[in-house]
């Protein structure tokens, strides 16, 4: 490729924050749900390379960009039904059968989101403002590539917060940093379920917890939907106290096991009696992926009323 930028290059990178800075100084973008992605497009050639460095094209191969010269920066994602992404599905692409890409890429196809312009013919633009890159990106208006959008106003962030994956921020007077979380803040949207214990995994230490199997109730059926782990030293222990007094005596390692998705782990498993609230970063494909926090024990909660329906 001819290009003044060549791949790999680290993306640019944001801060975690819990709250949007404000400011004239600041623009917002949604946050998504899937694969960073660069794309390096020289004439017809095209390089799609992931967040890691790694090409990415061959498991994408229904995206498409128009010929010219230009290096792009955005995410892969899969749309699902509910209007938001589909992090497991996108997850699923990345298989080793050309066969299967194939298939996969007509029945879940991935879109390509432009949020910033690397990039054109001859010129770097990293060293300009983020301002002036997003300007130059909206005049190029690439057919077939979704722009995301960007707003000024924090209040138009909400329903990103609310409902979506969150908001990133960006200095509009910020230079493109490779590697480094200069310049941009990501705010997570923050989720909370109410969970029932449904069973537990023995922590690494004698006498300890590791996590907490949570399930929700869908019908009649109570579902495993996940775990949440993270205790610290001193609670480890008391809380396998607590957890003594409802063990039904079932406990196993590994497949078959009720919690299948769970395997090669030792799981003791528990009366559906204790509630727990708890917040996490995403679910996906029915599971809760990552990020989950135990928040409060909910002795107040019933536990038939911990609904699948809260998993977003």
């Amino acid at each position: 490729m001819s290009l003044p930028l060549k791949p790999p290059i680290e993306p640019a990178l944001a801060r975690g924050a819990k709250a949007l800075p404000e400011g004239e100084q600041w623009a917002y973008e949604p946050k998504y749900d899937g694969f960073r992605a660069l794309v390096f497009v020289d004439g017809a050639e095209l390089y799609i390379q992931s967040r890691g460095k790694k090409p990415l094209a061959r498991y994408f191969p229904e995206l498409s960009f128009p010929s010219g010269r230009y290096v792009l920066d955005g995410e892969i994602v899969i749309d699902s039904s509910d209007g938001h992404e589909d992090f497991g599905s996108l997850q699923s692409r990345l298989h080793p059968a050309e066969s299967r890409i194939k298939l996969l890429s007509e029945q879940i196809p991935a879109r390509f989101i432009a949020f910033d312009l690397l990039a054109l013919n001859d010129e770097s633009l990293i060293s300009r403002a983020f301002e002036a890159r997003r300007e130059a990106l909206e005049t190029l208006a690439l057919p077939g590539v979704d722009l995301t959008p960007l707003t000024r106003t924090p209040a138009d962030c909400e329903p990103w917060l609310a409902t979506g994956e969150g908001v990133v921020a960006k200095l509009t007077d910020a230079a493109y940093a490779p590697g480094k979380r200069t310049g941009m803040v990501k705010v997570k949207r923050v989720r909370t379920i109410d969970a029932v214990v449904v069973g537990y995994r023995p922590g690494i230490e004698a006498d300890t917890v590791g996590s907490l199997i949570l399930g929700l109730y869908q019908g009649d059926t109570l579902r495993p939907v996940g775990h949440c782990s993270g205790f610290k030293a001193t609670e480890k222990h008391a809380v396998l106290e607590k957890l003594g007094a409802y063990e039904t005596g079932e406990h196993g390692s590994g497949d078959p096991s009720r919690w299948a998705t769970e395997r090669d782990l030792e799981w003791v498993a528990l009366r559906p009696e204790l509630v727990v609230e708890v917040s996490y970063d995403h679910a996906s494909g029915g599971r809760i992926r990552h990020g989950t926090k135990l928040l409060r024990w909910r002795e107040d909660k019933p536990p038939r009323e911990c609904l699948y329906e809260q998993l977003t």
